[in-house]
């Protein structure tokens, strides 16, 4: 059973690589997941058991369940604006360490390619509802949580998109950034 864990987190992580390099030397919009699939050396219809769809390859967050976790296991007797901020770093304090190279390169990707632009939305919007499901799980007002997470969010992409195009500084640098302009530190 482990080996074809490793076997598919191998071939997922295979896809990503050749995906993103495609990307980059021959655009988004013109590269074919057929091309993505023959340079990972594996079939299309094993790309799509991996990435659903083509945009999933650059704008598909696996976070949102430990976000939400975290932005729940805070206090709620915080607000929720604070509650969110402290949920979000619990978790990445608590994620294993992220390839930033892999993550510069996909947001820069998503960042210069507009027909990314409604995938990143959906992403985003997805993270926002988990956020606020859990401010409202916890007895935030609606209203309330909804706005928090999509302020929080909103900070987030913005502080992703310049840090994906520059070359220096570390990805959490770039989210503590966020996270502090939200908390009134910086």
């Amino acid at each position: 059973m482990s080996e074809r864990l490793d076997r598919a987190a191998r071939t997922r992580s295979r896809l990503a690589a050749c995906a993103l390099d495609l990307f980059e030397r021959h655009g988004y919009d013109t590269t074919t997941t057929a091309q993505i699939a023959a340079a990972a050396g594996v079939s299309e219809m094993t790309l799509f058991r991996h990435f659903p769809t083509k945009d999933h390859l650059v704008a598909h967050d696996p976070y949102d369940p430990s976000i939400a976790d975290a932005v729940a296991a805070q206090p709620s007797s915080l607000a929720p604006l604070a509650r969110t901020t402290a949920g979000i770093r619990s978790a990445w304090a608590a994620l294993p360490d992220v390839e930033t190279m892999d993550v510069r390169r996909r947001v820069r990707i998503a960042a210069y390619t507009p027909s990314l632009t409604a995938a990143m939305y959906a992403s985003t919007h997805a993270t926002e509802n988990a956020i606020a499901a859990a401010l409202i799980d916890g007895g935030a007002e609606r209203a309330q949580a909804h706005i928090a997470a999509a302020a929080t969010l909103a900070a987030l992409t913005a502080s992703l998109l310049d840090w994906a195009q520059t070359d220096g500084g570390a990805l959490g640098d770039a989210v503590m950034r966020a996270l502090d302009v939200l908390d009134g530190t910086t």
